[in-house]
């Protein structure tokens, strides 16, 4: 009798190391998705692209809109399917003048964090522009908090001007509360302006929350001026960033969800080979 209850908890624990393994060696879980991957798609049919991207594997999703949907609709239709959203995008606009709307949206979707995916400048990024938006996102952060919400803003590569011994993204950093602001790294929005995500990671390993895992065309020079061609975002592992070694430190980072991020209009054909190619690493 021993023999077999040790044999079943033998089993039993052989298949939930497999579970745990069963996304390659660095990412444990399939990583999540980014609805502007497929926005095209979303536009045409919520429900559609919703189980196109199921039949990727890929259940966690970070909702960039709602696609002309109800909040209560889009949870309506991820329940349907297994899914879930852990993160909801919203913009600057709505975060500032329409609070109460994008905290019950958050909720009835289900997710945890509320991200920002930019914040309105005209030209360069200055000293002054940082610190009103450290202050703003301090203002932001907090209400997020106090109704059980986290806040995330995702750097977009202009942060990234040089400032004192830094950038402009330390700045924002070192004035913003870290019970109340936390950080989604863009990989690809660290390394176009210039910096290193590896750095970055060991550098504020309690400050990201979530990431975007994306890749820069072979030869294209980045800058800092936030954009780039869609045609640049690559199949994971074809460009220039070391994406093995980013993950590898984001392990050891807070970072709670990984999400995959593919502007280019090929993105229904790459993200299949870039899904393939983190399973290898």
């Amino acid at each position: 009798m021993k023999t077999q209850l040790l044999a079943l908890l033998l089993t039993g624990l052989i298949a939930t190391e497999s579970l745990a393994q069963k996304f390659g060696k660095t990412l444990r879980e399939t990583p999540g998705m980014v609805s502007y991957t497929f926005r095209n798609q979303f536009a045409k049919d919520v429900p559609g692209t919703l189980d196109k991207i199921k039949a990727l594997g890929i259940t966690n999703m970070e909702m960039s809109n709602l696609f002309g949907q109800t909040a209560e609709n889009l949870r309506r239709m991820l329940d349907e399917r297994g899914m879930r959203c852990t993160s909801y995008g919203v913009g600057y606009n709505d975060l500032n003048n329409k609070m109460d709307m994008v905290v019950q949206n958050a909720k009835t979707l289900g997710a945890k964090y509320v991200r920002l995916g930019s914040v309105p400048r005209q030209g360069k990024f200055t000293p002054e522009a940082a610190r009103k938006t450290a202050e703003d996102f301090n203002r932001i952060g907090k209400q997020l908090h106090d109704n059980g919400l986290v806040f995330v803003y995702h750097n977009h590569g202009f942060e990234f001007e040089p400032y004192g011994n830094g950038t402009l993204f330390d700045l924002i950093m070192q004035e913003t509360n870290p019970d109340h602001v936390s950080f989604e790294m863009d990989v690809l929005w660290v390394h176009f302006p210039g910096q290193d995500p590896v750095a970055l990671l060991k550098k504020y390993p309690k400050r990201f929350k979530l990431m975007h895992i994306k890749d820069l065309k072979k030869g294209v020079e980045g800058n800092l001026s936030g954009g780039t061609p869609p045609e640049n975002y690559v199949i994971l592992g074809t460009g220039q960033i070391n994406v093995p070694a980013v993950l590898k430190a984001a392990r050891k980072t807070a970072i709670e969800y990984f999400y995959i991020e593919d502007e280019n209009p090929a993105a229904e054909i790459q993200v299949p080979q870039s899904l393939a190619y983190l399973k290898t690493i």
